[in-house]
């Protein structure tokens, strides 16, 4: 594995950790052990490629972009497609693999945190499949702008909660799920959708998202015989970030790029970018030191994305850790740049990215004059964008949406 992406006493450079209560001890002890006779087991390897195989039909598509790079006429532009994923998402790559884990350890029950709702899909998913009772912590206002998702987790059997507290997204989700752990350790796996949190769960995220760096170099190389100049990916926590990153950590020549969410503007509040300026500091919280928007006394501060999954407070220590080593660089795209490439993209190449993913789009089209035609760059679409269709309308302000959703809600007032 990549000496970059190991953890050393559970700490990537400086940043890391495990700051849990004494109750959460034991549990995470066990975690850590289970995921330290996993790594180099070749059994449990097996069945995760098989089970990717047999409901995932992995590898997902590298796909040649070739109407955009048409219009940009400048560097050859793939884009690894994880939307094709099962479940639309990267997300089930790790929950896939913590789900074996799990099982591994006599589990009965698993809890999760969701934003965008993908990573709570795919739990959801993996709870039907393996047979674990499940409950899903989703801020209250994620629940509002991501309801086909939450249907589809309670018809999965999952039990979704509306989180109240805070700023009802992402953050306050986290902390109720890991009230929830504390209190059903025995029985209980929190299955956590980011590279964030208390060791070993970055590296334990980071490892079961390898796969998307390790097929896109493979597939790079196969297609073009060459590397790409820069590969693109936008960064909530950092799992779809720090996964396709891993396939090109020892290529220096490759330009590795995070992109945060920009939101409306840089004033606090109305954006979450934790690296790619000095808004944030360094701090402990929810498990782990990384950098995290709070103020001078260590609080966390709210944040806004026009997408779900980007608005998170904290960013992952593998992330500050690269950043600090100079290995990614990382920059950020506003809510009105990603509507903008949104459009370009499902017009040009007739698919639909998540507005996480719209972000590493945005970005990299902003630097595309840069590159020139024998140039490469592979951007991840970490997920599909059908998830996003009331967020999206809105701000498309596309009225004949509005007139469905309004005569459907007549409709289901009659009955």
């Amino acid at each position: 594995m990549n000496k970059i992406l190991e953890a050393k006493n559970g700490y990537f450079g400086e940043y890391g950790g495990k700051f849990i209560p004494e109750i959460l001890q034991e549990v995470i002890r066990e975690l850590s052990e289970g995921f330290e006779q996993i790594k180099n087991d070749s059994e449990f390897w097996k069945e995760f490629h098989s089970e990717m195989n047999n409901l995932s039909a992995r590898p997902t598509t590298l796909m040649f972009a070739r109407n955009l790079t048409r219009h940009f006429n400048k560097a050859k532009i793939y884009i690894k497609r994880e939307d094709l994923n099962h479940t639309g998402a990267h997300k089930f790559n790790n929950v896939l693999g913590q789900g074996l884990l799990a099982k591994r350890l006599g589990k009965k029950r698993i809890i999760a945190e969701t934003g965008a709702g993908q990573h709570g899909v795919a739990t959801a998913t993996i709870a039907a499949y393996l047979g674990f009772d499940c409950v899903i912590y989703m801020g209250e206002e994620d629940v509002e702008r991501q309801r086909p998702n939450v249907f589809w987790m309670e018809k999965m059997g999952a039990k979704v909660v509306p989180v109240t507290s805070g700023g009802r997204i992402l953050k306050d989700a986290i902390n109720e799920a890991m009230k929830d752990w504390v209190t059903n350790i025995d029985d209980t796996h929190y299955l956590l959708g980011t590279v964030c949190g208390p060791h070993p769960f970055p590296e334990m995220v980071a490892r079961f998202q390898r796969i998307i760096g390790d097929e896109a170099r493979e597939q790079i190389m196969k297609k073009e015989n060459k590397l790409p100049r820069a590969v693109y990916a936008c960064v909530g926590g950092g799992s779809n970030a720090s996964g396709i990153f891993q396939g090109f950590l020892e290529d220096g020549d490759v330009d590795l790029v995070g992109v945060e969410a920009g939101g409306r503007s840089e004033k606090l509040g109305e954006h979450a970018i934790r690296l790619a300026s000095d808004t944030a500091s360094v701090g402990v919280a929810q498990g782990y030191k990384s950098f995290f928007i709070q103020d001078q006394d260590g609080q966390l501060q709210n944040t806004h994305s026009i997408s779900a999954g980007l608005d998170y407070v904290g960013v992952s220590p593998i992330m500050s850790a690269m950043r600090d080593s100079g290995r990614a660089r990382f920059i950020s795209a506003s809510d009105e740049e990603v509507m903008q490439v949104h459009e370009l993209v499902t017009r040009k190449e007739g698919i639909i990215p998540a507005l996480e993913s719209t972000h590493a789009m945005a970005a990299c089209f902003r630097e595309i004059e840069k590159y020139s035609k024998d140039d490469i760059v592979i951007i991840n679409q970490s997920g599909r964008g059908d998830k996003d269709i009331f967020t999206i309308a809105d701000a498309y302000g596309d009225q004949s949406w509005k007139d469905f959703i309004c005569a459907k809600a007549r409709g289901y007032e009659k009955k």
